[in-house]
């Protein structure tokens, strides 16, 4: 048996230059086309932050307060189900056309988003691009794949965190601007030339790579199962920010989606051309390194998702300033990124820097939970600049173990596993962190008002609520006063400074408990990292070879130098 699972014992599949036309192309077309998939990467990641300060100025133009959630929700759900399928369709037609078709459906989004006039056109029209988002990441990365060997790729597989870290910072801001000096419609159009320039440069230079072992052949029962149980799955862990556990669009929901879940594992593997291969989890390098990114994500995200708001709370930043104060993050997230791809193209080694990475990160986030009211802006950012520098391997790593662990033939489809892995880790420890805050809050209010000297009468009234105070009103000390100076009794309106400074302590506690899910997730995905075995680079886009053969070649066979051979040799 191969590390990948999937390897056959009567082939060893070498592409030529016929077959594989990427092999052919010259150092300075290869980094023109870069350029273009990076191009389409920062469209697919801008477009996951750009929308947040528009959000309440289209809310108000569209009249749409009661479906404003669905605005960035549909986006999501949709980028997030449909990434498996475009990985396994550029296998089967080729990256080339793939990638063409979801940039285009993801400009037809953008532009149909920008022209809506009611909030259903927008999440409809929203939806639609977050189809064609689906494809940027995974097959971007597919791309870089194609074009460069495993020994190679680390020299550029690094720039996907770079580029997710800067429209991370640059999304706020160009959104923030736009929305104020031009009109929120251009916070979509701006990704039309962006898009148009990418089409252009691909169009002109990205040859055609389709394996000639991938067959026409689509598992639509398969990906009928899937994308119902992702929807249901999705949709339930997203309902979880309005509603208890036990509800039946909350738990319901879930538990229809698990049970999908389930039959699309039985599907598969069943299926002749599955979406998902089940074999490809035989190895352990593969198997490892998607737990661990899994986990990853579910810690990375689920860790900094308050962070933003903190900062607008408790700092009273604004909702663009507080996307420049994840700037240190985001400096520790690139360069680390990109350093940590340089290292692995250098030595061809990976498992450590992994564990190592994982390390960094859970330290970075346990050291989170220590936040206050009190903590300064100097001592976050370092935590944040840490975190960052733990986050960024995680990014652009285990994309070249999981290419280097798998057929060249299913180089898509494991990228787009890894990149829907990775998303939806994400997505389920949102729902967590949400229960997390919203019952920490509650416990704290009470105490922390108290602590702040607030008048027991206050105290009394907040204490009957449950501690029921609209943390989405909490954008700011000077809207705080305001939301306080309508409620509170004329007669205590001189303790509303107190009022205000005993919620940023409660909130700020509340912020602090959500990293200990980080934390667990940390744990989790370093375990997962240890069991990775590490498989040397392949020093071409040759598929692995089973280990009796590349004994034998090692051993003296015409033609097959030992090295190379050697290198290809994978076994569990």
């Amino acid at each position: 048996m191969t590390e990948a699972g999937t390897v056959d014992d009567t082939r060893d599949y070498v592409p030529t230059v016929e077959e594989d036309p990427a092999l052919g192309l010259s150092h300075r077309e290869k980094m023109e086309i870069l350029f273009a998939v990076m191009l389409g990467l920062f469209l697919g990641a801008l477009d996951q932050t750009i929308v947040g300060p528009a959000l309440p100025t289209i809310i108000t133009q569209l009249s749409g307060n009661d479906y404003y959630v669905w605005a960035i929700t549909i986006y999501l759900l949709t980028s997030t189900i449909s990434v498996p399928f475009w990985g396994k369709l550029s296998d089967i037609y080729g990256r080339k056309p793939i990638f063409m078709l979801g940039i285009v459906i993801f400009l037809v989004g953008s532009a149909l988003s920008g022209l809506s006039q009611n909030m259903g056109m927008l999440i409809l029209f929203r939806g639609i691009q977050g189809i064609g988002a689906g494809s940027l990441f995974p097959v971007a990365l597919a791309v870089i794949g194609d074009l460069f060997t495993p020994q190679e790729r680390g020299k550029y597989q690094g720039l996907f965190g770079a580029v997710f870290g800067i429209a991370f910072v640059a999304g706020p801001l160009i959104g923030g601007f736009l929305t104020e000096r031009v009109g929120w419609h251009w916070i979509f159009y701006v990704n039309i030339p962006i898009g148009i320039i990418a089409l252009i440069v691909i169009q002109r230079l990205l040859p055609t790579v389709r394996t000639p072992s991938a067959t026409r052949n689509f598992d639509l029962i398969g990906g009928a199962i899937f994308t119902v149980a992702m929807v249901f799955l999705l949709v339930g862990l997203t309902n979880k920010q309005f509603g208890d556990w036990t509800a039946p669009t909350v738990g319901g929901f879930i538990l229809v989606g698990i049970i999908g879940t389930l039959l699309f594992i039985l599907a598969e593997s069943r299926a002749k051309e599955p979406i998902i291969p089940l074999d490809l989890w035989r190895g352990r390098t593969y198997s490892a390194t998607m737990v661990s990114v899994f986990f990853a994500a579910f810690a990375f995200f689920g860790a900094i998702v308050f962070l933003p708001r903190w900062f607008q709370v408790v700092e009273g930043f604004s909702p663009t300033n507080s996307g420049l104060a994840a700037l240190p993050l985001m400096v520790g997230l690139i360069a680390s990124s990109i350093l940590s791809g340089l290292i692995v193209a250098r030595t061809g080694r990976y498992k450590w820097l992994i564990v190592g990475s994982v390390i960094v990160m859970g330290f970075a986030v346990l050291l989170m939970t220590q936040l206050t009211k009190d903590t300064t802006l100097a001592v976050v950012w370092l935590w944040m600049f840490i975190a960052g520098v733990g986050v960024g391997p995680t990014f652009s790593v285990p994309t070249i173990v999981i290419q280097n662990a798998v057929p060249f033939r299913q180089l898509g489809v494991a990228t787009s596993n890894l990149t829907f892995f990775r998303q939806i880790g994400g997505t389920i420890s949102l729902a967590f962190v949400g229960t997390i805050f919203g019952t920490s809050f509650k416990d704290n209010l009470v105490p922390q008002l108290s602590a702040a000297g607030v008048p027991e009468p206050l105290i009394q009234g907040f204490a009957q609520s449950g501690g029921n105070f609209d943390t989405n009103q909490l954008t700011g000390v000077g809207d705080l006063s305001q939301v306080l100076a309508r409620v509170i009794p004329a007669q205590f309106q001189s303790a509303i400074p107190l009022i205000v400074d005993g919620i940023h302590g409660a909130f700020s506690l509340a912020t602090a408990q959500t990293f200990w899910l980080g934390v667990i997730g940390a744990v989790i995905a370093l375990v997962a990292a240890l069991a990775i075995k590490e498989i040397p680079l392949r020093a071409s886009n040759s598929d692995p070879v089973p280990a009796k053969a590349a004994t034998a070649a090692a051993g003296g066979a015409p033609g097959v130098p030992e090295t190379v051979a050697t290198s290809r040799a994978i076994g569990d």
